[in-house]
């Protein structure tokens, strides 16, 4: 069975930095796209950042010059930096992993339990 851990979320004030991690764990054959989604109390979960295999970015605009998303391919662990936060970053933040199960060996996306960040003004 596969599962993605999220770790790293918390308090912080604005202008600081957090880190968040997300482990993917199981019989994991191969591991496509990751990445960060958010949502906001009464808002759609949107995304973030995503990052392929082979390294390739994306990044929703509002996260621009102040996010980083990277991953560790031999730990099938994807990072997201992120600094100068503001009061709107405050979600709660998921991780997502697009892979291929050895079981059945099919593609299917993957979501983490969520990590709660919250930026105080």
């Amino acid at each position: 069975q596969v599962q993605l851990v999220e770790s790293g979320g918390g308090l912080v004030q604005a202008g600081g930095s957090l880190r968040l991690s997300c482990a993917a764990s199981g019989s994991i054959f191969r591991i496509n796209r990751m990445g960060w989604y958010r949502q906001a109390p009464g808002k759609q979960r949107e995304l973030v950042a995503t990052i392929t295999s082979g390294g390739m970015t994306n990044y929703a605009d509002f996260v621009k010059g102040r996010f980083t998303i990277s991953r560790d391919n031999a730990k099938n662990t994807v990072y997201l930096q992120m600094n100068s936060l503001k009061p709107e970053d405050t979600a709660v933040y998921y991780c997502n992993a697009g892979l291929r199960e050895v079981a059945t060996m099919q593609w299917r996306d993957y979501w983490g339990q969520g990590t709660q960040v919250t930026v105080s003004s």
